[in-house]
């Protein structure tokens, strides 16, 4: 074989790897009846859905039912964000001004920098995703045209269900009824599984995503403290307490057994009361699912 067809030929095998096998047409599980036992065990209600990404076989429970985002959302947001460098509509390091009317609660990052101010879009995005920055998230939904925008561009990207509609931190009172600022666990997977893993953005925005989830900050004791040590993982978290509403933990995450192989996680609880502070109990919950979604992956079929 030449050197031309060689790499051709490797090109192939990159692309197959990418390729998606998570259409809305891939064979689904019933529920895992180890993710009801949990849910009826914890109190409260839980959505998840399993999605591996190169078979395609899908599991989980509640996975077509609407959950409050949270911070989750800035996940897709940061995916949004890369896709609009990638076409040159935004820069890595284009100025973003900001002042003391733009800060809102959870500023870790954007708080720092006030005195200079503003950031690069590319720092923005890498606050908001690691930390959970609420104003670096704010000045990028705002970029890239407010929340009816940022619906419209996940609607291009083939999600049909996951809405934004409000800014940080009121985006976070999603009471049950409310369907703004709401996503499904299978939508939010899928939405995932495309970002990292299909040719969407380009390997470079694509690698410094997967850069950012894994190290991310705020999920240690959720869907990664169940997940095996061996495995890398990346995550975004979510968390929202309100006087109107049960108290919200979330966590979406990828994780990689393998170089080839990856399973995505959407996990949404709505914790049984309303504690007004984050409990180890409530996370615990999250955290065994990490277990059972790798025990459902190592238990599948492998061609």
């Amino acid at each position: 074989m030449s050197l031309m067809n060689r790499r051709r030929a490797l090109a192939a095998t990159s692309a197959a790897l990418l390729r998606p096998a998570f259409s809305a047409s891939a064979p689904a599980e019933a529920d895992h009846p180890a993710l009801r036992a949990l849910e009826q065990r914890a109190g409260g209600r839980l959505g998840v859905a399993l999605l591996d990404t190169v078979s395609g076989a899908q599991t989980g429970l509640r996975r077509d039912e609407r959950f409050g985002m949270c911070s989750t959302f800035k996940l897709p947001l940061a995916g949004l964000v890369l896709k609009a460098v990638d076409e040159g509509r935004l820069a890595l390091d284009q100025w973003v001004p900001y002042g003391e009317q733009d800060m809102v609660s959870h500023a870790p990052v954007t708080s720092l920098h006030l005195k200079a101010g503003g950031m690069t879009v590319g720092a923005l995005a890498e606050a908001t995703h690691v930390t959970s920055d609420n104003p670096a998230a704010n000045l990028l939904v705002a970029l890239l045209g407010g929340p009816a925008a940022v619906t419209a561009s996940l609607r291009a990207l083939g999600d049909a269900h996951t809405r934004l509609d409000r800014l940080e931190p009121t985006m976070n009172q999603v009471p049950d009824g409310e369907v703004r600022d709401t996503t499904t666990p299978l939508a939010m997977a899928r939405t995932t599984a495309r970002l990292l893993r299909s040719d969407w953005l380009s390997p470079a925005s694509r690698e410094r995503l997967v850069g950012w989830m894994v190290a991310t900050q705020t999920g240690r004791k959720r869907l990664r403290a169940g997940l095996p040590a061996a495995w890398r993982a990346g995550d975004k978290t979510g968390t929202a307490m309100h006087p109107s509403m049960a108290d919200k933990l979330n966590d979406v995450a990828i994780a990689w057994p393998d170089a080839r192989q990856a399973v995505v996680i959407a996990a949404y609880y709505d914790a049984p009361g309303r504690s007004g502070r984050m409990r180890d109990e409530d996370q615990a919950v999250l955290a065994e699912v990490g277990r059972i979604a790798a025990a459902w992956w190592q238990a599948l079929p492998r061609r």
